[in-house]
């Protein structure tokens, strides 16, 4: 493992492929800031660009991408208390405060250092565990994968938006955008309507632009205000040793809240970064006062976390094939641009890029860290860029990426269908997420359903006749009937009036 490391480090760091890091953290940085642009929308608008180029420098270069939108995200979120994606959310609260109270550059540095800090550390558990995971998953049969597919299914519409029902409409949208073309067993024509051009169905980049760069640019159109707000000021970014001293064990805490959520189907950096929050306002004793009006801690932990969790979605993707995060399908579908079908043999067909990606993401971070915190400054003018211009410039870069797929300007329309659906979906409050890992996965669970049926002649009990399919249904099943339980165990009941303030 070690020595494939380092030829990892060999391949990263080619001029080429340095250069391609130091691209893609620039650029995740300056999208990561800007409010309501986050690092899916960034890698879904580059994904067309990068057709010449090869998998191992735009694999880089989207690695650089995603760890520079969260850096971006989290300095929006500080100087505007404007999360620039959803993981920096939780850097609002204590941010924020921090900034107004003129310490914004020790905010945004205990920001940057946490995820330099995270991610290595997220990174090194990705190293150790993701061959050892790709080993055993090798074993894994047809009924264990559609069960690993219904369980990321189930996953990621429980626990993403405002109730199940819209978690699972945007879930079913996805699915039935994959259904569209030709069935890959019997070559009958699915929700093509009689058009040769949905014959071999919607290209997953042409659904991924659309609904992030389309639909968002729509909404953000809808409710665009004249009024601006300007940005904090900010310095150079420094932490002094009181500042050191309270947020060293904040850093390292993190990562070990967020690596495990980022490596399951949970939705990504938000829950983790939530908990992370509350265990250090838990542990803290002397500052507890302090969270919500500006506390360190409160921004170096779930800074930590968000990185770590962006390190364990890695995990899943690489060695399963499954996304966790939106970042995460939208490079799923970039390896299957390539041709690439991520699993548990992509250790052994493709070393060379895997453990260059990951040599990678540790030349990432410290660039990040490098080039980041001197330009913290130039990064919170970018802030000032009116809205009607930038998401034009949006619109404009999308439409060229969708044409350049297949050159056809059928595949415009369809993007701006399916823009105008993520629009109503945004409307409506579903979300996003579900619906591309149904657009990405639908077809491969339908294929791996299929072939388990194939192999028990059409009996239903093939879906379920491995220890390894039984425990995943089993944990479908909590997540599925869990809340029915807690209430009827614990029934509301109104609060007496002398227990009203006994609640923490």
């Amino acid at each position: 493992m070690f020595q494939q490391l380092m030829d990892g480090f060999a391949t990263a760091l080619t001029p080429t492929h340095l250069a391609m890091a130091a691209l893609g953290v620039l650029l995740g940085t300056a999208i990561g800031v800007l409010p309501g642009i986050g690092p899916a929308m960034a890698v879904a608008l580059l994904l067309p660009v990068t057709y010449g180029l090869e998998p191992t420098g735009a694999f880089i270069m989207f690695a650089g991408i995603y760890y520079g939108g969260m850096f971006g995200g989290s300095t929006t979120s500080i100087l505007l208390n404007t999360p620039g994606e959803s993981a920096a959310v939780v850097a609002a609260i204590d941010g924020n405060p921090m900034a107004r109270k003129g310490r914004g550059s020790q905010a945004l540095a205990a920001a940057a250092i946490g995820h330099f800090i995270g991610g290595i550390i997220g990174t090194t558990m990705l190293v150790l565990l993701a061959p050892t995971v790709a080993k055993y998953a090798v074993d894994i049969g047809a009924p264990d994968f559609f069960a690993i597919m219904v369980l990321a299914f189930i996953a990621v519409t429980s626990v993403l938006g405002a109730s199940r029902i819209r978690g699972v409409a945007s879930l079913l949208i996805g699915l039935t955008i994959g259904l569209v073309g030709l069935d890959e067993m019997t070559g009958q024509q699915r929700l093509t309507f009689g058009s040769l051009h949905l014959a071999d169905g919607i290209d997953v980049v042409i659904v991924a632009v659309a609904l992030f760069a389309v639909g968002e640019s729509l909404w953000v159109a809808a409710h665009l205000r004249r009024t601006t707000s300007e940005a904090i000021p900010v310095g150079r970014p420094w932490l002094g040793r009181a500042d050191l001293k309270r947020a060293w064990k904040p850093w390292l805490r993190g990562p070990f809240i967020g690596f495990p959520f980022g490596a399951i189907p949970a939705g990504g950096a938000e829950i983790p970064t939530f908990l992370s929050y509350v265990a250090e306002k838990r542990l803290s004793k002397k500052h507890r006062d302090e969270f919500g009006k500006g506390a360190i801690e409160g921004v170096a932990g779930p800074e930590a976390t968000a990185s770590a969790s962006a390190a364990g979605t890695l995990v899943s993707m690489l060695t399963l094939g499954l996304p966790t995060t939106a970042v995460a399908a939208v490079m799923l579908a970039a390896f299957q641009q390539y041709g690439i079908q991520p699993g548990p043999l992509l250790f052994q067909r493709e070393s060379s890029l895997v453990w260059g990606l990951i040599a990678s993401l540790f030349i990432g971070l410290t660039l990040l860290l490098v080039l980041n915190l001197p330009l913290a400054p130039l990064w919170a003018k970018l802030l000032r860029i009116p809205r009607p211009y930038l998401y034009a410039g949006i619109l404009f870069f999308a439409s060229v990426g969708a044409y350049a797929v297949n050159a056809d300007v059928f595949d415009l329309l369809v993007m701006f269908v399916i823009g105008v659906l993520g629009f109503v979906m945004r409307r409506y409050g579903l979300p996003v997420l579900p619906a591309i890992i149904g657009v990405i996965l639908g077809p491969a669970a339908e294929q791996q359903m299929r072939r388990a049926l194939q192999l028990s002649d059409g009996d239903l009990v093939g879906l379920v006749n491995t220890p390894f399919a039984v425990v995943v249904y089993v944990i479908i099943a909590v997540l599925l009937f869990f809340p029915l339980i807690r209430k009827l165990v614990r029934p509301d009941k109104p609060a007496s009036p002398d227990r009203e303030k006994i609640d923490v």
